[in-house]
């Protein structure tokens, strides 16, 4: 992979303005730590590489976000990388540069990546116990009136299905939710997974 590469040259330029910055700067400190990081893009985001996934970054409409591919790994005394507030990422939802952490916080979270994969370290995965899939009444309903859509989901993997519930019941008022609920349809009549904008 090269050490630029001009597909995330096209991605920043065709991102929100305010993303624009945040997203430069995470990738100019990313080669100023070290000129053997190289870069990619996986299901549809900028990735950055040293014998495996290092990071990434992502541009959304309203934010951007980005991540360390090994972040439960990194030693943060600061607490600066966020875990579990439901936000992509590993630093929330990002608008502007000053939202990130210090450059020299950054630059030490990447060379730690970094010596991660030299080492071959991997992240522990933990055994969970299977969540039951429990999908709403009315989402139910609204599916039996569609056949099509409803012949889709039902033939979904588990984790297909979850993300399309989770999509709709996660949204914070009705008028997204039924939004939501409208889009899902769609994908589902066409044939489509939650996530079908980002596989290849």
């Amino acid at each position: 992979m090269p050490q630029y590469d001009p597909r995330i040259d096209a991605y920043i330029a065709k991102s929100a303005d305010f993303a624009k910055p945040v997203l430069e700067h995470f990738r100019k400190l990313m080669h100023e730590v070290s000129p053997l990081v190289t870069e990619n893009i996986k299901w549809g985001m900028p990735f950055f590489e040293y014998k495996g996934p290092i990071g990434n970054m992502a541009a959304f409409k309203a934010h951007c976000a980005i991540g360390f591919w090994k972040a439960r790994l990194i030693n943060d005394p600061q607490q600066a990388i966020k875990f579990g507030d439901g936000t992509a990422g590993s630093f929330g939802q990002l608008t502007s540069v000053n939202d990130l952490p210090d450059d020299g916080i950054l630059k030490d979270f990447i060379h730690q990546a970094m010596v991660l994969n030299e080492t071959g370290t991997k992240v522990e995965k933990k055994a969970s116990e299977k969540k039951e899939l429990v999908v709403p009444d009315y989402f139910i309903e609204i599916l039996e009136a569609n056949p099509i859509a409803k012949a889709t989901f039902d033939n979904f993997s588990n984790s297909h299905k979850r993300e399309y519930v989770e999509w709709i019941t996660e949204a914070k008022t009705d008028a997204t939710r039924q939004k939501r609920i409208e889009t899902s349809l769609q994908w589902l009549t066409e044939g489509k997974n939650r996530m079908w904008k980002y596989t290849k």
